[in-house]
């Protein structure tokens, strides 16, 4: 559950990181410029030469990034783990029918077999009714809460 709201906060994020292995090089070295060129005006130190040296090598893994990274690409990826998840959670609601069905054919089953005791078994099949739809409607409460939590 952590999951969804950390990517949420991270593409809601006002500093934008630079991803060296996603950018493509070009991209690279005009970041690089213009941070060095913002460091020489704030800094009495010049420093920014050796490490814009550093940002312009390109590694084996951004030949292959064909793409940026993307806060459109991010948002999708929360929106389908978020229904993956609320899908999963309501698989149990299946169960939750089947438990009630069974409790009304006991109930069918045992009346067939005793009708006097009608009234009395009547009242422990709404027992029976009344927990299996509690446990329907926490597997339904949890699965809202995997889509909108």
């Amino acid at each position: 559950m952590a999951a969804p709201k950390m990517a949420t906060m991270a593409t809601q994020s006002s500093v934008k990181v630079a991803r060296s292995p996603m950018m493509k090089s070009q991209q690279l070295q005009k970041f690089a410029r213009s941070y060095s060129a913002a460091t020489r005006q704030t800094s009495a130190f010049n420093t920014m030469k050796r490490t814009s040296n550093l940002l312009q090598k390109t590694s084996p893994i951004a030949a292959h990034a064909k793409r940026a990274y993307s806060s459109e690409m991010a948002n999708a990826l929360v929106q389908v783990s978020q229904n993956m998840g609320m899908g999963s959670a309501a698989i149990g609601l299946g169960g939750a029918g089947i438990g009630i069905g069974l409790v009304f054919a006991a109930l069918l089953t045992a009346v067939a077999r005793n009708p006097s005791l009608r009234g009395q078994l009547f009242s422990y099949a709404i027992l029976g009714f009344a927990f299996v739809e509690a446990i329907g409607l926490f597997d339904l409460m949890v699965a809202m809460m995997c889509k909108y939590v």
